[in-house]
């Protein structure tokens, strides 16, 4: 009975070891933040809450070319799919290619992102994953130590749009209709199933 002996497998997702650890068979790619210098869009990687030593808390940032430090612009929130137990912000998904997608709408929207991991099941059981994605959101409208790309240069007043697809969709609604509750003066987007089915 060593710790290679599978307990449960649950394809084409991740597999659970009789000693509890969790091989994850898909999902676990990760691209580089950066210039994407096909689309000319810069990425960043922050930690969001680095009191709590959950690396699930970091969110890719993704703006255009700014060329004034006053520009203003629409923020797009996204949360990536994967069955709520796979996938990151920065994967290059074969099929989906979320880093890519993300370089490509922020370039053609003129638009800041936001690209959140949270934690994955089962190691995290929900509603982890739609807490982690709450105090994001929190921290997106109101953090005293929100980055510089969202605080100068996010457009609140403008519009707030909640993306994902997969599970992030599923995410995406529910923090549309819980931040309706807390601010029904709050105007967001919200879309589901993007970039393309899941």
């Amino acid at each position: 009975m060593g710790s290679s002996e599978v307990s449960l497998e649950v394809p084409p997702y991740a597999r659970v070891l009789k000693d509890g650890t969790i091989e994850r068979l898909a999902g676990t790619q990760v691209v580089p933040a950066g210039l994407d210098l096909q689309t000319g869009v810069f990425s960043k990687d922050i930690v969001i809450f680095p009191q709590t030593g959950v690396s699930a808390r970091v969110a890719r940032l993704y703006r255009p070319n700014i060329t004034g430090t006053d520009q203003k612009l629409p923020l797009i929130v996204y949360y990536h799919g994967g069955a709520f137990c796979i996938a990151s912000a920065p994967e290059p998904r074969t099929l989906r290619l979320y880093h890519n997608c993300l370089n490509m709408l922020v370039a053609e929207a003129r638009a800041i992102a936001v690209s959140i991991n949270y934690r994955l099941a089962p190691e995290h059981p929900l509603p982890i994953a739609y807490e982690d994605s709450w105090a994001v959101l929190q921290w997106v409208f109101g953090g005293e130590d929100r980055d510089d790309w969202v605080k100068d240069h996010v457009e609140f007043e403008r519009a707030v749009f909640l993306v994902g697809d997969s599970a992030g969709p599923n995410i995406a609604h529910h923090l549309a209709l819980r931040v309706k509750k807390s601010d029904p003066s709050l105007f967001l987007g919200e879309s589901s199933d993007w970039p393309g089915g899941g």
